[in-house]
């Protein structure tokens, strides 16, 4: 049980040092986090379903980890070569459009919520 505690809270500190240092790092990050706690403000203050207010706070949390996901991508292409190659352009590239993916699906549940709204 010791191990486990252990390897639990040295997960928590690697983890909280990577959100971290992707704040410090990152302005795409950033603009996500305070996107999503726009996002998550109205999601707890419009009269919405409980169900559809975790799909909103679910898919908002998605984005911020595809994110963290890009950002990890474009650091180890980075730390690689610094050098023009069209591989590591597309690396980067196709992480970029797993944010844009995740984002466009929380966009797409805000407007089939919304619209039910109506």
């Amino acid at each position: 049980m010791k191990y486990f505690l252990n390897r639990l809270k040295h997960r928590i500190l690697w983890s909280w040092s990577g959100c971290r240092d992707a704040w410090i790092n990152e302005h795409s990050f950033r603009t996500w986090v305070w996107a999503n706690l726009a996002s998550a403000g109205f999601a707890l203050w419009l009269p919405l379903e409980t169900g559809e207010r975790a799909l909103i706070l679910a898919l908002g949390v998605l984005v911020l980890a595809a994110e963290l996901f890009n950002t990890a991508i474009e650091r180890a292409v980075d730390y690689i070569s610094q050098e023009q190659h069209p591989l590591a352009g597309q690396a980067k590239d196709a992480g970029s459009a797993g944010v844009f993916v995740t984002s466009l699906a929380a966009g797409v549940a805000w407007v089939v919520v919304l619209m039910g709204m109506v």
